[in-house]
Order: C-alpha cells, then structure tokens, then sequence
C-alpha cells in the first residue's frame, strides 16, 4: 500500500513538473538544426528568425549546419531528437514534403515532427531563353503540343523540387519534355543562358537580373498570386493551368515535445512576423510573407507532400537509397 501511494505521489509531482518546466523554457542556449550549408538561402533565413527569437524567448539560439543527402541528415537528426524544445529544425519545403515523395526517408511526415509555423515562401518562375519560338506559357504549351518530345527542360537534380515543379507543369499542360539535371540551379540557369536547355524554373529573385539583362524571358510563376518581386509575371492559373508550387521555410520541433513549450515557440514565431523591421527585411531578401502557424503548417506540408508524390508517381521520379 505505501508503494502505491509513493508512486502515486512520485507521478503527482512528475505531472506538476511540467507546466513549471514550460515556464522557465528555455533555460539554456537552443538549438537550430538548419540541413543545409553555410551561406545558402535557408541558412540565411535561420539565422535571421534565429536573432529575433533571441530577443522574444531571452535566451540564444544558435545554428548548427547539417547538410548532407539533400536535407535527409539534418532533418533526420531533429526527427530523432530529444524531445525537450532544444534542439529545433528550420527547414525547406525539400526534407518535408519533396523527397520523402520520390524515397524512402527514415522519418515520418507529419508524425515525427511538431509543426511551430512557417513565415515566408518563394515561387519559381518558369525560365526560358530570350530567342525561343514563345512569348508567353499558352504559346509555350502550344509549341510543346505541337513537338512532344522536342523541349528539353534543367533542373537541379533528379528529384529535386525544380524537377518535380517542371513534371507538374508537365501534367497540368499535357505535354511532355525530356529532363536535363544539373548539379544546383547555378549550373541550370547558365544552360538556360546558353540556349543549351530550353526552360527551367528559377525563383524570381535569382531570374530578375537576368531578364533585366535580357539574358532570359520569363513566362509564369508558381505561386497562386503574382510575385512582388516581378508583379508583371502571371502565375500558372492566370496562363491557364491549375497548379501552384512555392518553396516554404519553417521551423519544426521533434515530436512529443510538450505543448506548453511548443505553444510558446509559435506565440514567440507569431510576435516576430508582427515585427515591421523584421518582415520588411524579408521583403527586400524577396521573400513572399504568408504566416502559418501550427497546424495551418503541418496541413500546408501534409497537403504539399499528397501533391509532390501523386506528381512523382506519375512521372516515374524515384532516388534509390
């Protein structure tokens, strides 16, 4: 009889220990797993969002870069993570919802992850050269009908989200074109320039200078609304065909964290995109804000991933572990 009542005052205290916990969360430095290198667009992203947590949870947040198997690691290691509200993911639209559609990842989306919010995207626009035989994507899609087979498109790898964007548009249009992958979007766009391939998608920020320049034309962008960054492109819906594809960043946390310190990430994260210093900034980085905190994100990436894979399976994109 006392070993009971012991053990049911032992887990009395463990359960009161929690909401305590949460309140003094965080109580040391926390982690932020970013699955990419130093220096790139998501890196960049984080370390912002990074330095304006700091200031709304009074504690450091400090970045550690795991890239390695086109986000697989870093994401992996989150999903396996202690799940104390210390060790954080910010990530890309590519480890969440891309290539678990076209491989098999050693973690589960939504289940192995506690969706904070995500704050920003970016579209891709559809890329060609200046001297190609179309004007605008109906004249685009007209040629590729009238040539199955003929268009070449560049993307940055088999399975990469620009490979699956273009066999979306694939679908959605009823055309079919042959695949070119580079090593990165870099290497594409000089194809592009080059004339060696003949459409790829870029997103705006990297495209404008480049149709500034006249070294490409642009067709359509991704997204459901026009992009700020280039207000005079159409989307894909506006050119006739009923698909849309951003690429969203967001910050996770491991599953099983508990949910007073999860609900204290999303009301920090919520606090930041109040900030006008803050978003301006994004916007002249030409980042697209739309905020969704919680479950508007989790749903967003559950949503994304049904489309990324229906789109794989159809066009045959698969990466072998």
């Amino acid at each position: 009889m006392r070993r009971q009542i012991a053990a049911a005052a032992l887990a009395g205290l463990l359960l009161g220990a929690g909401p305590v916990e949460a309140q003094d969360y965080p109580a040391k430095p926390v982690r932020v797993v970013i699955p990419f290198a130093a220096g790139a667009g998501t890196d960049l992203t984080g370390r912002l969002v990074a330095q304006e947590l700091n200031k709304r949870l009074g504690q450091q947040l400090y970045i550690e870069n795991k890239p390695g198997a086109a986000a697989l690691l870093g994401t992996d290691l989150v999903a396996k993570a202690e799940p104390d509200g210390y060790t954080l993911l910010w990530c890309v639209t590519d480890g969440l919802s891309v290539l678990p559609a076209v491989k098999a990842a050693p973690y589960a989306i939504p289940d192995d992850f506690a969706f904070i919010g995500s704050i920003a995207h970016q579209p891709y626009t559809v890329a060609v050269h200046p001297k190609g035989p179309f004007a605008s994507m109906a004249e685009f899609v007209a040629y590729a009908k009238a040539n199955p087979g003929k268009l070449n498109y560049g993307s940055a790898g088999v399975g990469s989200l620009p490979h699956l964007v273009m066999a979306l548009i694939e679908k959605a249009a009823g055309i079919k074109m042959q695949h070119v992958p580079y090593v990165g979007l870099g290497p594409m766009a000089n194809a592009l320039i080059a004339g060696t391939v003949d459409v790829g998608p870029i997103t705006p920020v990297q495209v404008k200078p480049l149709v500034e320049s006249k070294a490409l034309r642009v067709l359509a962008v991704t997204s459901k609304q026009r992009s700020r960054v280039m207000p005079d492109v159409p989307t894909l819906e506006e050119s006739g065909l009923k698909v849309s594809a951003i690429v969203a960043y967001g910050l996770l946390a491991p599953a099983r964290t508990p949910p007073a310190i999860v609900a204290r990430l999303r009301n920090a994260l919520d606090e930041v995109m109040k900030d006008k210093a803050f978003t301006d900034r994004f916007r002249e980085l030409g980042f697209e804000l739309d905020p969704l905190i919680g479950d508007a994100y989790r749903d967003f990436v559950v949503k994304d991933l049904e489309q990324w894979r229906s789109v794989a399976k159809a066009a045959s994109i698969k990466i072998d572990n």
